[in-house]
């Protein structure tokens, strides 16, 4: 386990490290870790308290990544702070270890863009999300036959930001990915609407569907959504199943599958970068072709220079 700093890292080893684990997530442990960590706030602030954590668990701690991988199968990239999930990523894959990076994959659309070729290029199996795409109520939206087909859906949820990231790429995340999860990929164009009390971001799919994102910093700022059905209208809990993506991750190490193409994880920050576009432009539409043409010519260079060190 790379990055010690997030709550995701002990809520993580006690599902897979639980001797009477089942399933997916049986024969899977976390046996060790590299704390990591940046002057990022919430990396900063817990970083040795989560570290310290693991080693009660029993979890061995070491100094860097190559001796990381040393000593493990497969990779969880925890670090909390996407900015450098890149360059902590670059070892691994050149070790050709299945990788699971939690969010955000990235610190913009040109790293996950990266990530996502040089994984290519070593043929290393990797996969990104928020454990809000594997919750119970969103996952049966998308097998309701009282729903019928989704025409449209509504997701809202917290949404600080963090410098040097798209505004909605920390927190603002999982609603996106809430949101990508029950109308699937297909977005075209992105606007976006910011005032002190959130965002509201409109995306436009293919087959005149409307999806929607409300970003919220202020007020109550639970996790939800509505999907809008060829048949009904359904109101949904989101609220984050680590379970859920633990069995999909024990499943991913297993098999080599990743259970969501990278592809629509780049769309997911293509139409992140589309709407601080939109921002800029005050709230005029985003074509998400031309966010993402301009980001593969720069990761593409970025590419070059990665393979030249």
């Amino acid at each position: 386990m790379i990055g010690l700093d997030t709550s995701h890292v002990p809520a993580f080893t006690r599902i897979f490290n639980d001797p009477n684990a089942k399933g997916d997530v049986a024969g899977i442990k976390v046996v060790v870790g590299y704390p990591g960590g940046t002057d990022y706030g919430p990396s900063r602030n817990r970083v040795e308290r989560f570290t310290q954590g693991m080693r009660d668990a029993g979890v061995e701690i070491v100094a860097t990544i190559p001796e990381l991988l040393e000593k493990c199968d497969v990779v969880l990239l925890e670090s909390v702070d996407g900015r450098i999930h890149l360059e902590e990523v670059i070892p691994v894959i050149k070790a050709r270890k299945p990788v699971f990076i939690d969010k955000p994959l990235a610190a913009s659309l040109v790293d996950a863009i990266v990530i996502m070729e040089l994984a290519k290029k070593y043929d290393v199996p990797f996969f990104s999300s928020s454990s809000l795409r594997f919750g119970e109520e969103v996952q049966a939206a998308l097998k309701s036959d009282e729903l019928g087909e989704i025409v449209g859906a509504a997701t809202w949820g917290p949404c600080d930001y963090q410098a040097g990231t798209p505004d909605l790429c920390f927190y603002g995340i999982h609603g996106v990915e809430a949101l990508f999860t029950l109308m699937g990929p297909g977005c075209v164009t992105v606007s976006r609407t910011q005032t002190a009390q959130g965002d509201e971001v409109v995306g436009t799919w293919k087959g005149n569907r409307i999806g929607t994102f409300r970003g919220i910093r202020r007020g109550p700022s639970s996790f939800g959504a509505v999907a809008f059905g060829s048949k009904s209208i359904k109101p949904l809990q989101t609220s984050a199943s680590y379970r859920g993506l633990c069995e999909q991750i024990g499943r991913f190490f297993r098999t080599g599958k990743p259970p969501i193409d990278p592809e629509v994880t780049i769309e997911i920050f293509a139409f992140m970068e589309a709407a601080d576009e939109s921002k800029r432009q005050g709230g005029k539409p985003v074509a998400i072709a031309d966010v993402l043409e301009k980001a593969r010519r720069e990761a593409a260079a970025k590419l070059a220079t990665i393979e030249a060190q």
